[in-house]
């Protein structure tokens, strides 16, 4: 019995479509492809593929299955080239989930980067503000941006963003450049993550946290939309600065209050489950991101040091 070979024949079947094209494609016949696929689903007590006359369907441990065969097999691929090349060529898929946001502004281009020098590897993408669950839907790799409670995985940092209040010239025209935070209590309304606190938090005289409520005009899912309505002057914006940095270098935005906000950072973890074997590709493409944002991201706009904040 040969597991591998196993893996291999059923991930065959499941990308041909069905038994008869998968003993096609490996020049055999349909009987012993059949039997293989029986014997394995016998073996892991489960039933991997629900067949009729015209189709074929992954079952819920199918779909898990499937996803473990294709890493365990482009791991095998990347230790063979690793062996057969003095530079250890990085081959084989990389399964991200990013937000969307952070995803197609900042990982884009740095994925674009680490492809340049690693050409074999590819990547699915899943940009997404939506929490994966990594081992269920057979991702290597997941970013973060947030405090993380799951304790059965393992992060790394790479980089960080600093919190920016800001709103247009023509918001601050028609409502007034506020000096101190409670100010914005008074006739100012705000743009709303939807799952953000309702209060804003600010640095007080004391030095002490200062709530303050302010009305919301609009509440959205993605930071780019409530980027655009701030531009567009209907609200304040609370944002990270990895978001609104390029509205504020332009002069589309104006940066407020900064000596009232906290030097906590929001940081940026690659994340992934610590029972799962990290393949050399996966472990390279992290270490890539923290040497490409490096310790003061390009998005930073200087407001003193990042700390702990309060």
């Amino acid at each position: 019995m040969n597991q591998f070979e196993d893996m291999q024949t059923f991930v065959r079947i499941v990308e041909a479509g069905s038994i008869t094209k998968a003993a096609e494609q490996i020049d055999t016949v349909k009987s012993a492809v059949s039997r293989r696929l029986s014997d394995l689903e016998k073996r892991l007590g489960v039933t991997l593929l629900t067949r009729t006359t015209r189709s074929q369907n992954l079952t819920e441990s199918g779909q898990s299955y499937y996803q473990q065969c294709l890493r365990i097999i482009e791991d095998v691929a990347e230790v063979e080239s690793g062996l057969r090349n003095d530079n250890c060529a990085l081959v084989g898929k990389i399964k991200i989930a990013a937000p969307l946001s952070f995803g197609l502004t900042h990982l884009a281009p740095a994925l674009r980067e680490f492809n340049r020098q690693h050409p074999d590897i590819h990547y699915e993408l899943d940009f997404n503000d939506r929490k994966v669950d990594l081992v269920e839907e057979g991702f290597d790799l997941a970013i973060r941006i947030s405090k993380l409670e799951d304790s059965s995985l393992i992060a790394r940092k790479f980089t960080s963003g600093l919190s920016v209040l800001a709103a247009s010239p023509e918001y601050l025209e028609q409502y007034g450049t506020p000096k101190t935070p409670l100010e914005l209590e008074q006739n100012h309304v705000k743009l709303r993550y939807s799952l953000a606190p309702d209060n804003w938090s600010f640095k007080g005289p004391d030095g002490k946290p200062q709530a303050v409520k302010v009305p919301t005009v609009i509440t959205a899912n993605n930071g780019d939309y409530l980027l655009d309505e701030a531009i567009a002057g209907k609200g304040l914006l609370n944002t990270p600065d990895f978001i609104c940095y390029k509205a504020i270098q332009s002069g589309q935005l104006v940066p407020l209050l900064m000596d009232y906000l906290s030097t906590k950072p929001v940081d940026a973890f690659a994340i992934y489950p610590q029972n799962r074997h990290l393949s050399k590709r996966v472990r390279s493409l992290v270490d890539h991101l923290i040497n490409y944002f490096g310790d003061t991201p390009y998005w930073r706009i200087g407001r003193g040091e990042v700390g702990d904040g309060w």
